[in-house]
């Protein structure tokens, strides 16, 4: 059964900084296409990132700037660099991804999966 993993999260104080990572359970699926979403307590869930899998990156106004989306495709994880945290980026972060066979090439077309969420709190 296909999981993805993220990790990373954390409290930190504002103006620090966070890596979160998002790879499969399983060494015999790979990550295509994937972005990086969050989730405040009382809000909707929000895209802050995405990137395909040859690193072309694209982010929403939540992510410009100070978040950076980037992936290692032999480490098969994809990466959220967070500076500059601010209390208002406090969520649940999510990573949304197509998933496939490592045997085969793995782009935007197929099954997408949510992991569970790593939560991010930036607070003094």
């Amino acid at each position: 059964q296909v999981q993805l993993v993220e990790s990373g999260g954390g409290l930190v104080q504002p103006g620090g900084s966070l890596r979160l990572s998002c790879t499969t359970s399983g060494s015999i699926y790979k990550i295509g296409a994937a972005g990086w979403y969050r989730q405040a307590q009382g809000r909707q869930r929000e895209l802050v990132a995405r990137i395909t899998t040859g690193g072309v990156t694209d982010y929403e106004d939540s992510g410009k700037g100070r978040f950076t989306i980037s992936r290692d495709n032999a480490k098969n994880t994809v990466y959220l660099q967070m500076d500059s945290l601010k209390p208002e980026d406090t969520a649940v972060y999510y990573c949304n991804a197509i998933v496939g066979l490592a045997s085969e090439y793995v782009g935007r077309d197929g099954t997408d999966y949510w992991g569970k969420g790593t939560l991010v709190t930036v607070s003094s």
